[in-house]
């Protein structure tokens, strides 16, 4: 279950109260008049089926509260209720499967930005990929994809094509664009450093490495993989199951195939730079379309249940 927390002008709230009582999947309803402040008006409480929320959703907008007054969802841990369970009950579908598009737009749109802490994590995990890379370790390979925060932008571009919204793509896209150059050419110094060091060398580079060689040669398998990992990914996203990222994010050699793209080209191996860059483009794009047909897919699903408002019974 969501809870719907509204602040309404007073000469809406008679038919916003009229739309929540219409509307199946919900529960719960209070109406607390003249409490608000900022904006002035009335403060409106209901709890709703996690399956009915993004029609409602989009009700509400078309009677200008989100202009008007203000739109504010919450996650309800646990209700006990009969009430709660009936309406969960009426209200088509499973909530698990529900794509609140509103919450989808607003955090992949968050996760986006080209921040100073969203390029350390890049930077970080290249580098860690370059050192996977060279000690041939396929742990330092995993943590590299686990820490890699690409996924972000990737399922913003994803939801940008789903809603048509061209605009939103754009921070995303330069994200990308910025943060993956950016971040192998600081892990191709990082790489030359290490060298100076004594750590990194071309003879260990040029050594043989069975348990890394998949991230810079690529084949038809990788965009498979990939195609795999964008559906799983921005599965978890939509039912609210972030923690599956985590799987997601080491199931694809995304950050790997850069930091092997920076130690090639430090090392004067440009033909296994463009095999890794390959393999960064192939990862990407598997992505990008699976994500993006995975979430119309979703969007086609629920425009054929989307809710009839009707009574609901006990509202």
């Amino acid at each position: 279950m969501l809870q719907m927390r509204l602040i309404t002008p007073s000469e809406r709230t008679e038919d916003v109260v009229a739309l929540l009582r219409r509307t199946v999947g919900t529960a719960h309803l209070m109406v607390l008049p003249g409490v608000a402040r900022e904006p002035e008006g009335d403060v409106v409480l209901c709890d709703v089926a996690r399956e009915a929320a993004d029609a409602l959703l989009g009700q509400l907008r078309a009677l200008g509260l989100s202009d008007e007054g203000a739109i504010i969802v919450d996650n309800v841990d646990l209700s006990l209720s009969t009430r709660s369970a009936r309406a969960e009950r009426e209200a088509p579908g499973e909530g698990v499967d529900a794509v609140l598009w509103e919450a989808m737009d607003e955090a992949t749109q968050g996760e986006s930005r080209l921040s100073v802490t969203w390029l350390a994590f890049l930077v970080v995990a290249t580098m860690l990929a370059a050192s996977g890379v060279m000690l041939d370790s396929a742990i330092l390979l995993v943590g590299a994809m686990a820490v890699g925060p690409e996924f972000g932008p990737l399922a913003g571009i994803c939801t940008s094509v789903a809603m048509w919204s061209p605009r939103r793509a754009v921070r995303p896209v330069v994200a990308l664009l910025v943060g993956f150059p950016l971040a192998t050419l600081l892990t191709c110094a990082f790489a030359l450093l290490m060298d100076a060091f004594g750590l990194f060398s071309k003879a260990m580079f040029e050594e043989p490495h069975p348990a890394s060689q998949f991230v810079w040669k690529p084949d038809a398998m990788s965009f498979v993989v990939a195609a795999l990992a964008g559906i799983a990914g921005i599965l978890s996203l939509t039912s609210a199951k972030a923690g599956m990222l985590v799987g997601v994010a080491i199931s694809v050699t995304t950050v790997p195939a850069a930091g092997h793209a920076a130690l090639a080209l430090g090392y004067g191996h440009f033909t296994d730079a463009r095999g890794s860059m390959t393999q960064l483009g192939l990862n990407l794009l598997g992505i990008l379309v699976a994500g993006t047909l995975t979430l119309l897919a979703q969007k086609l699903y629920w425009a054929r249940k989307r809710l009839v408002p009707v009574a609901a019974p006990g509202a």
